[in-house]
């Protein structure tokens, strides 16, 4: 197909709190280098990790957009290819449906690609509005290596949010240990990725205590699969309900709210041998994801992270939509909504997972 040579695009302006990300028009990138396609992006998610890379909020830990990416955020998109280097002709055809990552490609070389479970640590990773244009744009080149193909029964606008909304609640969910039957407590358990989290403890058997504020969040959390709703706004020892209802405390608390109370409260609400699982990232420097040493020892805890998913990963939260099991509740808008849906999340008043139609 011919290719315009323009193309709309949400493009970072501005540095800090202030900055903004307008559409602008941008080259289209017009032929597939080796190893690469090029995906005409439908629908693509906004992940709170876009909102605080537009605004630098992770700056003090040396993270920021840098000028390769041409200051277009966005990790989870989802469209169809329409450009494709010759040597990924027995991957990819133009038509194929795809999607792009937070990872676009690994060195395929180091220790973490070779034990084949491990690729996300790969030194030499390329991340989609990271280090590389992301998904706020009509066409993005991403490596055909790693690009996710998109199952039958998943529509765009689903698939993108998957990308690493779904996939970072999935892998949580598998790093929390909990098995059929045991409780696991999700802390921001209305939000994006929260969201995301319940049904997908639920489909794995495990009986959910959703924390988070307010009547409509409880509504969303109940509709999805949680077994008991708490209201962190009303309730005034979080610990000592969670024992209540679990008898000993949970088997596993996965932070996914960015905040300072969630990560303090976390390792007190849970049983001997219990795990909290550390997704959300806070901006301040000095929140720390941990608990008193003796509360540790006493109680042999473990503390572990979790961040997005392996490609392998990212096809098992996929099928899990693709068999009518989790559906991401969407707040739909255009790439003119970035700024508004940043502003939206930051006040915590986004429920479900923002999903913006790109062409």
């Amino acid at each position: 197909m011919t290719l315009p040579k323009e193309q709309y695009a949400a493009v970072k302006q501005g540095e800090g709190h202030d900055a903004t990300a307008p559409v602008k028009r941008v080259p289209v990138p017009q032929e597939p280098g080796p190893g690469q396609i090029l995906v005409k992006i439908n629908w693509t998610g906004l992940c709170a990790s876009d909102k605080s890379l537009i605004h630098d909020e992770w700056a003090a830990f040396g993270v920021k957009m840098q000028p390769s990416t041409a200051g277009i955020a966005g990790h989870e998109g989802a469209g169809s290819v329409v450009a494709v280097h010759p040597d990924m002709k027995d991957r990819w055809q133009v038509g194929d449906r795809a999607g792009v990552k937070w990872v676009v490609s690994v060195c395929r070389q180091c220790e973490f690609c070779g034990n084949g479970t491990d690729e996300l640590h790969c030194p030499k990773q390329v991340n989609s509005g990271f280090t590389a244009p992301g998904t706020f744009q009509e066409y993005c080149m991403t490596d055909g290596r790693y690009a996710t193909r998109i199952p039958e029964g998943v529509e765009d606008e689903e698939a993108g949010p998957i990308m690493c909304g779904g996939v970072t609640a999935y892998t949580a969910c598998k790093r929390s240990g909990v098995r059929p039957g045991q409780w696991i407590v999700m802390i921001g358990g209305g939000g994006g990725l929260g969201h995301f989290g319940v049904q997908y403890a639920t489909a794995m058997g495990m009986r959910v205590i959703a924390i988070d504020g307010g009547e409509e969040k409880g509504k969303l959390c109940k509709q999805l699969g949680a077994e008991t709703y708490i209201d962190f706004q009303e309730c005034k020892d979080l610990a000592a309900e969670v024992t209540k209802i679990t008898t000993y405390g949970a088997h596993a608390a996965i932070v996914f709210a960015a905040s300072r109370e969630g990560y303090a409260v976390a390792p007190q609400m849970l049983r001997p041998g219990g795990i909290v699982v550390a997704v959300g990232l806070p901006k301040d420097t000095d929140v720390l994801a941990g608990a008193p040493p003796i509360m540790l020892a006493l109680k042999r805890l473990s503390i572990v992270g979790s961040v997005t998913g392996t490609l392998k990963d990212v096809e098992e939260a996929l099928d899990f939509t693709a068999r009518g099991l989790v559906h991401p509740i969407l707040t739909k808008g255009t790439l003119a909504d970035v700024d508004k849906f940043c502003k939206l999340m930051s006040e915590g008043k986004l429920p479900g997972r923002a999903v913006l139609k790109v062409a």
